[in-house]
């Protein structure tokens, strides 16, 4: 069969909105989990495991994170990756050297962290009284907060945990061998494939050099490992634009048809990261309002894409006053569908939110 925008779309949605399943093979199969500090009504990272965990609930990730398999760590972007995945990128050689004074300052750091196990940084900076310092936004925050954060993208320290949102750290245990560069960039490729296809030629592109990010050591790699991705992967071209997938996948199965389910998704939901692929499969665009000044919003501070079959149909805005939740939905079309059934499939992804939020039984 030809692949066409259609088939796409239906492809795109079955293939990561996989049958719910443990947290733990979730993230595994997805690769690699987003994550954002907001809460509206709930951090992106859980409104994009709810729909993949089955009886998942708002902070299930933060609490069974010292349980896992998994890192906190940079890839593409900030998120939760299987620790084995985080392994093909370290050691990593960050592009700033450190300075003597910078690398004396970690050293007693990390001897500080090593001998009380689980640090949390109130407890480094009341030891080293470190100060303030300017951060990446213009602000000031403690220099402690800002040298964890450093120590902990050097592969010096690893996230053990949480206390109250707040990332508490340990020392990371060194790999005795380093990955061999290129077979590690083909697998973080693959990585990067596995999670977001179909993905434009355009958009493979542009995440496989944000890999310099995850991987800085390494960026003069990603213009062969691209070319090597190109390759290996199956491919279309559609509406003028070629799109690749994982060679072993039909993007035209039967097993792609839509379900009659009402999904709303994180802002970082796979389905709905790549800005470029969701105006062409969907034909209108969705933008990521939360930093965008109020007067100039169009959904909405933190507009959630409002998935009906395989069409991304609206958007929700959903809020918690006193217990109760309240959702805001808006359209593409200026009003919703009008059979019973997505009436019903709405109501049922409703309460499945509620839930998710701890305020009702299902």
């Amino acid at each position: 069969m030809p692949i066409t925008t259609d088939t796409l779309r239906r492809y795109a949605v079955a293939r990561t909105l996989f049958a719910p399943t443990t947290l733990d093979r979730a993230i595994t199969r997805l690769g690699f989990v987003q994550a954002d500090p907001i809460r509206a009504p709930a951090r992106a990272q859980d409104l994009t495991l709810r729909h993949r965990v089955k009886g998942y609930c708002a902070g299930d990730l933060e609490r069974r994170y010292p349980l896992l398999a998994i890192e906190e760590d940079f890839f593409v972007n900030y998120g939760f990756l299987p620790r084995a995945t985080q392994a093909l990128m370290h050691p990593r050689t960050p592009r700033t050297a450190l300075t003597p004074t910078r690398r004396k300052q970690m050293d007693a750091v990390l001897d500080f962290v090593q001998a009380h196990g689980v640090v949390h940084p109130r407890a480094v900076d009341a030891h080293f009284a470190h100060g303030k310092s300017r951060n990446w936004f213009g602000g000031s925050s403690n220099a402690s907060t800002q040298l964890l954060d450093d120590m902990h993208y050097r592969g010096l320290l690893r996230i053990a945990g949480r206390a109250s949102g707040v990332r508490t750290y340990a020392a990371r245990v060194a790999a005795e061998d380093a990955p061999d560069p290129q077979q590690a960039m083909d697998a973080l490729v693959d990585v990067i494939v596995h999670k977001y296809a179909p993905l434009p030629e355009r958009s493979l592109s542009e995440l496989i050099s944000h890999l310099r990010g995850g991987a800085p050591q390494w960026a003069h790699l990603r213009r062969d490992a691209l070319a090597r991705a190109k390759a290996r992967l199956a491919s279309a071209t559609v509406d003028g634009q070629t799109y690749y997938w994982p060679a072993d996948e039909n993007p035209a199965s039967r097993r792609h048809a839509p379900n009659e389910v009402v999904r709303l998704l994180a802002p970082f939901d796979p389905l709905v990261w790549d800005r470029r692929r969701f105006e062409h499969l969907w034909a209108w665009a969705y933008r990521f309002e939360a930093y965008t000044p109020a007067p100039k919003r169009v959904r909405g501070y933190y507009a959630l894409p409002l998935l009906w079959h395989d069409q991304v149909i609206g958007w929700g805005n959903v809020s918690v006053a006193d217990g109760q939740m309240q959702a805001e939905l808006g359209y593409v079309a200026g009003k919703p569908p009008r059979d019973a059934a997505y009436r019903r499939a709405l109501a049922e992804e409703l309460d499945r939110l509620r839930a998710f939020l701890h305020l009702i039984a299902l």
